[in-house]
């Protein structure tokens, strides 16, 4: 890592009335500002992603699920807790945030949804390991809500428990969507096949830290946040005939980012085909060399995020901070349920 990047230098002014609070009346609705390979800007419409790309190109998707990882409940002394379950360990343990007055105790129980006791056993961090009675997921998808982002104000309602999800999400275990991927439908998704660009997937779970704030000043210092990620040898073998085809490895969403440049280092380090899976607390930052990702859909990220920071290694400082610049001006959605933008490395 550059040991001179200052987190000062990922900042920028954002009107609160463009982070958008709900989604677009359809998927594909959104419009996307396209950073092209000469950094130059291109404002698009969603719809228009398939004339962007190439036969040949490879998108890679995220195929985590989010789970209704949000419980309210109380001590069994009284106390009001909220719960959001960041891993699921085992069919039945949670490592978990958990929001009280004054910590639980090892030991201690915590009443949720007025329905069910879960165990306190101990910490890990600033996690508290829960035992659950039952399957963790069977209970969360009863009792459970949608845990949307902290800068999304209403509480999560039912068009949120579909929106706030991909149509191709398999995998449960996220408690944050990978929001790249929720601007395509099936039918998109059908478009794009029929002109010969191929799809793949990576799973890699999504956790509360992806909000977490920075709060180093010297980026060195920052210790990045663990998510579990796993890389199929299916999708490292189409990475190779891409690469071998001459086309391009598109990562749809900067966890699609994470998981595939971790599972590069692995396989330079093993030289091994996959699977590559583990927990990865990759940082990637201006200077960064990628070894499979050539361009990116995402959306538009928090001011001095990690997530910034990401986008601005691929493309570069100054044309991120051109481009965020332009669509403050022009009046794009930021966030989750925002609007896209779509990064073609300056390196290609």
């Amino acid at each position: 890592m550059n040991p001179s990047l200052e987190l000062s230098q990922f900042n920028y002014e954002l009107p609160q009335e463009l982070i958008a609070q709900f989604p677009a009346a359809q998927r594909v609705e959104s419009r996307l500002l396209h950073l092209d390979a000469s950094s130059a800007l291109h404002d698009r419409q969603f719809i228009d992603l398939p004339s962007l790309l190439r036969p040949n190109d490879l998108l890679v998707f995220n195929d985590t699920r989010v789970i209704k990882a949000r419980l309210l409940g109380q001590k069994a002394s009284g106390g009001k807790v909220e719960v959001l379950v960041e891993r699921i360990t085992d069919t039945n343990r949670v490592l978990a945030h958990v929001k009280a007055s004054k910590s639980p105790k090892p030991g201690g129980t915590l009443i949720l949804a007025n329905a069910f006791a879960v165990t306190v056993i101990g910490r890990e961090g600033e996690l508290f390991e829960l035992e659950f009675p039952e399957s963790v997921l069977d209970l969360l998808d009863q009792y459970g809500a949608t845990p949307l982002p902290p800068y999304i104000e209403h509480a999560a309602e039912n068009e949120d428990d579909e929106r706030y999800q991909t149509v191709y999400a398999r995998e449960p275990g996220a408690v944050a969507a990978p929001t790249a991927g929720l601007h395509f439908d099936e039918a998109m998704l059908a478009t794009l096949a029929s002109q010969g660009i191929n799809q793949a997937f990576v799973t890699l779970h999504v956790g509360a830290g992806t909000f977490q704030p920075v709060r180093t000043q010297n980026l060195a210092d920052h210790i990045m946040h663990a998510e579990r990620y796993r890389v199929p040898a299916e999708t490292v073998a189409k990475i190779k005939a891409t690469r071998a085809a001459g086309g391009r490895v598109v990562a749809i969403g900067t966890t699609s980012v994470r998981a595939l440049e971790s599972a590069a280092r692995d396989a330079t380090d093993t030289n091994q085909d996959g699977p590559f899976e583990g927990d990865t607390r990759l940082f990637i930052t201006p200077g960064y060399v990628f070894s499979w990702v050539d361009a990116l859909l995402t959306n538009f990220h928090l001011p001095q995020s990690t997530l910034l920071m990401l986008v601005s290694a691929l493309a570069g400082m100054e044309p991120i901070q051109r481009a965020y610049a332009h669509a403050v001006q022009s009046r794009y959605r930021f966030f989750s349920y925002g609007d896209a933008m779509f990064i073609e490395s300056s390196k290609q």
